[in-house]
């Protein structure tokens, strides 16, 4: 998460008509493509709706050059990158991150995809069941209908209207017609004059150009087209409407014939009306019990035209839609006031001035794809000052609202040095474990604190990582949690602004408060974060919040941590109020990890750790063990899909289990996903890979499938692992080696982006491993045999560290053992 030279990329447009955007990054440790295509679902034949998904879809099949199994999502996932896709309304992005050392490979078969595809008969009769089984999900998934619900104030004739997503009855792949529609529509828009290109990474600017010339060879050589205009949002002359259910209130406000700089003043005013500090729009609502949250964003934008969505989270009780709009119009007309917003102007260019120094690669290469201004200009606010007046707020009547601008925000800015190391004020015995690795004179002495900072990922790009832990002495009720989230929230936003992520989560009798980002301000960050934590604001306890509905696999998802804690049944507790909340944290025993942090920044945090509620703790307990069990938990109500979850751990703790079971889900997870998502067609969510939960390292594999029983599933997945030992001896030897030189370079802290490094060190605390745990990771892989490979899959194959299932339907014959009644709201 270095900081970028510039803060504006060097863009220019190269002889093949390919518009490039090139960022010379130095201190990135991964490097990042986004290619964007200007045409989208909205651009597609009226007559074949989805088409442009669908296309999105099959360039990921393979090309002659470089087969499924040797194309770009393989390519990435063996590299351990990251990659994904995008079809939106006017645009198709094609996005990934791989190291440096990888990135033109990854570079080389993202251009050979989109410029020469297959689009075989059979792949397409494939891939449409694919987007059928998508379409179902998308169907039942009551976030996704809510967003489609959004539109239907708009006029009919307005393609937002419309369906785009595609399934079988919409795509026939085997009618000409559609053949020669989707023909044209790849041939019409799939070329340069269409296309921008945006790389990011520690290369220089030449180097990037050089890649992106020599690789964009690809591409057919064609001049841009102008996309269709759409037709008017509203067949109306309102400029807004509004929709409410018991939970929620969405206001939607239309715009036409909006000035280019609209994007930059809708973000301008998104960014205030979003914030939480008192004196603005959330904070009243909230104080007076009317919302839970706030969030505005433009749903829409092209062409002129764009579709800001102001949504309210209602606090339970009666609703009061008009009181609520009432107040948006009392605001709007205050910001609306404020003359030029000079001092907002430059506390939002301290804010995108400080995103692009804390993003990744990836996220920059995203950002520059949106070509948006660093800072909102005279043209942006003046685009504000139409945006306002179209809105035509109205002040209410005698409301006596002492309407606030948002403060600055404290932590966009230097902080003061700290004090020099010493003693801390006010320690005592109880804080012998606050102890950096400069203090302590052996490893294994520092390897005992209960706080404990890392030198193992040394980082000079000012991106530091830090997780405490508090372990309770029983599972803590269900409103405490969430109470003390929201008395986070504003300090959340601010962190946020100021390129610190900071979140706070529970796992069982477990909460983790967990930065990530820019080191500057985190010890300031975490003395306002233990206040909150231990002292929430009266308004905090009003707990009105209920868990949103997900999607089958994603709930499983969310409770194995738990299920793998051995605590996936408990006695529900009746709520807590603040008085339990100081009895439960003088209860708690704490202990953490940080990296990347300086000494005085370390120094800072020790103090500020002084404080911490609960006892700190160095001593850690066992991943729990369950070998030799085959442990099944169900979760229904997760809607008419079935999804399975199989978890399947090392068979002891050894290294040489871990680095095996590691090589093992590297050499499978192509191979996986050809086989159940692309032979067997049995869903669109299928994964696999290496997962570690509490300490504990295993192989998780995860299939959805809208037809597929989860017995069926279970079975394909078993059927697959009794063919691991036939896809090692595939491997010849030097294919083998090669693949131990991948995944230890994976594995490299030095070459790691830090959250996922840290992550690493994290979990192998938990596992009980020492400080040099990469290092002895990396040599563990490399020192690994054929015959201790095949060895590992032979004892994988019969279960020997146990089998944990999660699956949204009842276990299913007697070789599996049924876990208790699963924890509700998971």
């Amino acid at each position: 998460m270095p900081a970028p030279t510039h803060l504006l990329p060097h863009t220019e447009t190269l002889a093949n008509g390919l518009r490039i955007s090139l960022r010379h990054a130095p201190g990135l440790k991964r490097c990042a493509a986004a290619l964007r295509v200007a045409a989208g679902s909205h651009d597609a034949p009226l007559a074949w709706p989805g088409l442009a998904h669908f296309l999105e879809h099959l360039l990921f099949l393979g090309t002659e050059r470089f087969p499924a199994d040797d194309g770009l999502m393989a390519y990435v996932q063996r590299h351990g990158g990251q990659l994904n896709a995008s079809t939106r309304e006017r645009t198709t992005d094609f996005f990934f991150e791989l190291p440096p050392q990888a990135f033109a490979g990854g570079l080389e078969r993202l251009c050979d995809m989109l410029g020469h595809p297959y689009l075989s008969p059979d792949d397409q009769l494939r891939e449409r069941e694919v987007l059928e089984a998508e379409f179902i999900a998308w169907s039942q998934d009551a976030e996704a209908q809510r967003h489609v619900a959004s539109f239907n104030g708009l006029s009919p004739d307005h393609p937002l209207r419309g369906f785009h997503a595609g399934n079988r009855d919409s795509l026939a792949v085997q009618q000409p017609e559609f053949q020669q529609a989707l023909n044209t529509f790849y041939q019409h828009f799939y070329q340069t004059g269409q296309m921008t290109l945006s790389l990011a990474g520690p290369q220089s600017v030449d180097e990037l150009r050089s890649m992106a010339q020599h690789f964009s060879n690809d591409f057919r050589v064609g001049e841009p087209h102008a996309q269709s205009a759409p037709p008017a949002l509203m067949a109306t002359a309102n400029g807004s409407y509004q929709q409410a259910d018991e939970r929620r209130l969405n206001l939607l406000f239309t715009f036409e014939d909006l000035p280019d700089s609209s994007r930059e003043a809708l973000d301008f005013l998104c960014t205030w009306l979003n914030a939480s500090k008192p004196g603005g729009l959330f904070a009243e609502l909230r104080q007076r019990q009317l919302i839970d949250s706030l969030i505005a964003a433009p749903l829409y934008q092209f062409a002129g035209q764009a579709l800001l969505q102001v949504e309210f989270k209602l606090s339970a009780g009666d609703t009061q839609p008009e009181a609520i709009r009432g107040l948006l119009n009392d605001w709007l007309h205050f910001f609306a006031q404020q003359a030029d917003w000079s001092e907002l102007r430059e506390e939002h260019a301290l804010l995108q001035q400080r995103k692009r120094q804390t993003s990744n690669a990836l996220a920059l290469a995203q950002l520059d794809n949106e070509q948006l201004e660093a800072r909102l200009s005279d043209s942006g606010a003046t685009a504000l000052k139409t945006i306002l007046q179209h809105m035509n707020p109205t002040p209410v009547d005698n409301l006596t609202i002492d309407w606030q601008l948002p403060p600055t925000n404290p932590f966009l800015r230097s902080a003061d040095e700290p004090a020099p190391a010493g003693l801390i004020r006010g320690q005592t015995s109880a804080h012998r474990g606050l102890r950096t690795f400069a203090q302590d004179r052996t490893r294994g002495r520092r390897e005992r604190s209960s706080m404990q900072f890392s030198p193992a990922l040394a980082d000079t790009s000012g991106e530091a990582m830090m997780c405490l832990r508090w372990r309770l002495n029983s599972t803590a009720s269900t409103n405490v949690q969430p109470t003390l989230a929201r008395s986070l929230q504003s300090l959340c936003d601010d962190a946020r602004q100021a390129g610190v992520e900071l979140s706070f989560s529970e796992t069982g009798n477990q909460w983790l408060l967990k930065m990530s980002g820019w080191h500057e301000p985190m010890p300031a960050i975490l003395e306002q974060a233990l206040q909150c934590l231990t002292s929430p604001t009266a308004d905090a306890w009003l707990n009105t919040d209920s868990p949103e509905a997900l999607i089958a696999i994603r709930q499983l998802l969310k409770a194995l941590p738990v299920h793998c804690l051995g605590q996936d049944s408990y006695s529900p507790s009746p709520p807590s109020s603040a008085d339990d909340l100081q009895q439960t944290w003088a209860g708690t025993r704490w202990d953490g990890l940080a990296a990347g942090l300086p000494a005085t920044a370390q120094t800072a945090i020790t103090r500020a750790l002084s404080r911490a509620p609960g006892i700190p703790d160095s001593e850690m307990t066992a991943p729990l063990s369950i070998a030799g069990q085959r442990l099944w938990s169900e979760l229904p109500g997760a809607g008419n899909e079935h999804a399975l979850l199989l978890f399947c751990p090392t068979s002891t703790q050894e290294l040489a289990d871990e680095a095996a079971w590691r090589m093992l889900a590297h050499v499978s997870q192509t191979p996986f996903y050809q086989r159940l998502r692309v032979e067997l067609q049995l869903g669109y969510a299928v994964f696999s890979g290496v997962r570690q939960i509490n300490g504990q390292t295993g192989l998780l594999f995860g299939v959805q499938s809208p037809k597929t029983s989860e017995k069926e599933l279970l079975d394909h997945v078993e059927c697959f692992l009794k063919q691991l030992p036939e896809l090692i001896s595939k491997l010849d030897d030097e294919a083998l080696i090669n693949q131990q030189q991948v995944l230890a370079e994976q594995l490299d802290g030095n070459a790691l982006p830090l959250a996922q490094a840290f992550e690493l060190l994290w979990q192998g605390k938990l596992g009980g491993r020492s400080s040099d745990y990469l290092l002895q990771l990396q040599q563990a892989v490399l020192q690994l045999d054929r015959t201790a490979l095949l060895d590992a899959a032979r004892r994988l194959i019969h279960a020997e560290g146990g089998r944990r299932c999660l699956a949204s339907a009842a276990c299913p014959d007697g070789t599996w053992q049924p876990t208790t009644r699963s924890l509700p709201g998971l």
